[in-house]
C-alpha cells in the first residue's frame, strides 16, 4: 500500500457487532418514539419551584414528547421580582410573553494560550426586555432576570438546545437561588 499507517492501521483481529446493534437500536426507537407525546397539554406540563424560580416545563426530556433537542420553560417572575443567577453551556434563547425588565448578562472570559482558563467578567452587560422581545444569552454566560414591575408578574419561555448536554458539556451553575426559593 501507499502510506505507511496502513501497516498499523490495519493491525488487530478484535470483532464487533456495533453498526448492526445500531441498526436494531433505531428500529426500537422509531418504535417507541411513536408513542410519544406530539402534543403536550397546559395541564400536563408540571409545575417546580426551583432555585431558578418558579417555573412550568413545557418540553424536557422526562416529560416523554417527540421533542429530542429542545428543553423549554415558561418562567414567571413576581412583581418586582427576580430569578436565581445561573451558567450552562447550551446557549439561551427567552421570548417575553408579558411585562417588563431586564437580564444581567457576566461574560464568559475564555483563555487557552497555556491551559484552559475560565472566569466572567466583574461588570455584568444589562439587557432591558418587554412584551414581544426576544433575549439571546450565549455559551456558559452567567446571567439572571429582573422584573422592574412592582404590581405585575412578568412572564417569559426560556429555550436551551439539549443536544449540548449530550456532547458532553452537561455543565449548569446555579450561582445564586431565586429569593423565594426554599430547598
Amino acid at each position: 500500500m501507499p502510506y505507511e499507517e496502513a501497516d498499523r492501521a490495519l493491525l488487530g483481529n478484535k470483532e464487533c457487532k456495533h453498526y448492526a446493534e445500531d441498526l436494531k437500536k433505531s428500529v426500537q426507537f422509531r418504535a417507541e418514539y411513536k408513542k410519544r407525546k406530539g402534543v403536550v397539554r397546559a395541564e400536563e406540563m408540571p409545575w417546580e419551584d426551583s432555585p431558578q424560580g418558579r417555573i412550568k416545563h413545557m418540553v424536557n426530556d422526562r416529560m416523554n414528547t417527540r421533542e429530542c433537542c429542545i428543553d423549554e420553560y415558561q418562567q414567571l417572575l413576581p412583581p418586582g421580582g427576580h430569578s436565581g443567577k445561573h451558567r450552562h453551556m447550551a446557549e439561551e434563547i427567552v421570548y417575553v410573553l408579558e411585562g417588563k425588565g431586564y437580564d444581567l448578562h457576566w461574560d464568559m472570559l475564555f483563555d487557552c494560550e497555556d491551559e484552559y482558563s475560565w472566569s466572567w467578567a466583574e461588570e455584568p452587560r444589562r439587557y432591558d426586555w418587554e412584551e414581544a422581545d426576544i433575549v439571546y444569552i450565549p455559551p456558559f454566560t452567567m446571567h439572571q432576570h429582573f422584573n422592574v414591575d412592582a404590581t405585575k408578574p412578568a412572564r417569559f419561555i426560556s429555550a436551551t438546545n439539549r443536544i449540548v448536554k449530550a456532547m458532553g458539556f452537561d455543565w449548569i451553575d446555579q450561582v445564586e437561588n431565586a429569593p423565594d426559593y426554599k430547598p
